[in-house]
C-alpha cells in the first residue's frame, strides 16, 4: 500500500532547532555573566526530551531552578528570529514536492505548541500541513501515542496508510505506541540510539527520498 499521509516530528527532523535553542540559551548565561556557552552535541542529545530536563543538562550548575528557566527560555523563543536556513537541506524542496504529489501531512512534536507555529509560519511551511500538533498542558508529551492520533485524525488517515518520520528513540516509541510505520532521518539528533533499540528501522538518507517512499509504501 502507497502512504498517503506522513505525520513528521519536527525538531532535528525537518528542522536544526538544536543552532536556535543554542543561541537563546548562551544569550541566557551571557545576560547572568557566565561566560560558558551550551554544548550543541548536549542540546541535540537531549532535543527529544525537551522542556526542563533538557534546560537542566544543558544550563548545568548555571541553573538553579529548571521551571523558571524553561519559562525564560520559551519567553524569548516567543521573540526570537527564525533563521531562513534553519530547515535541514532539501526540506522546503521536498515539502513542496510531497504536498503536489497529494500526500497529507501533520506534525508530531513536543515542541509547545505556539512555538511550532511560529517556526513553520516564519519559515513559511505551515501551509503545507494539514495539522500542527505541538505539545500542550492537557495533552500527554511523546512517546505517548495521544499526539501522533490526533494528527492521524486531523490527516482522516488509517494507520496503514500513514508514515512516522522522525529522528529518535522517542519517535520511535511513540511511532509504535500509535500502530505507525516509522522511518528515521538520518541527519537527525537522535538516529544512533533509535537504530540500536531497532535496527531494522528503516533510514531515510535524503529528504527527497520521502517522494519515493511515499508512492512506493515502503523506504
Amino acid at each position: 500500500m502507497q502512504y498517503r499521509q506522513i505525520i513528521f516530528d519536527l525538531d532535528g527532523t525537518l528542522v536544526d532547532s538544536a543552532r536556535l535553542t543554542g543561541q537563546i540559551i548562551d544569550a541566557m548565561l551571557a545576560d547572568r555573566g557566565v561566560r560558558a556557552q551550551a554544548d550543541p552535541a548536549l542540546i541535540r542529545a537531549m532535543d527529544a526530551i525537551g522542556g526542563e530536563a533538557m534546560i537542566a543538562a544543558v544550563m548545568g550548575e548555571h541553573t538553579h531552578d529548571p521551571a523558571a528557566d524553561l519559562a525564560e527560555f520559551r519567553e524569548r523563543h516567543k521573540v526570537a528570529a527564525t533563521p531562513a536556513d534553519l530547515p535541514f537541506p532539501g526540506v522546503a524542496k521536498g515539502l513542496a514536492e510531497l504536498a503536489a504529489s497529494g500526500i497529507a501531512m501533520a506534525i508530531c512534536s513536543n515542541k509547545p505548541q505556539h512555538l511550532c507555529e511560529k517556526i513553520l509560519g516564519d519559515l513559511d511551511l505551515a501551509r503545507h500541513f494539514a495539522a500542527i500538533i505541538g505539545s500542550t498542558a492537557n495533552r500527554p508529551r511523546k512517546p505517548a501515542a495521544d499526539a501522533a492520533l490526533l494528527a492521524l485524525d486531523h490527516l482522516a488517515g488509517d494507520t496503514s496508510s500513514t508514515l512516522y518520520c522522525g529522528d529518535s528513540l522517542v519517535d520511535l516509541e511513540t511511532a509504535r505506541a500509535a500502530g505507525l510505520p516509522m522511518a528515521l532521518v538520518d541527519w537527525g539528533y537522535g538516529v544512533e540510539h533509535a537504530l540500536a533499540a531497532s535496527p531494522g528501522t528503516p533510514v531515510i538518507r535524503r529528504f527527497a527520498q520521502l517522494v519515493k517512499v511515499a508512492k512506493d509504501g515502503h523506504a
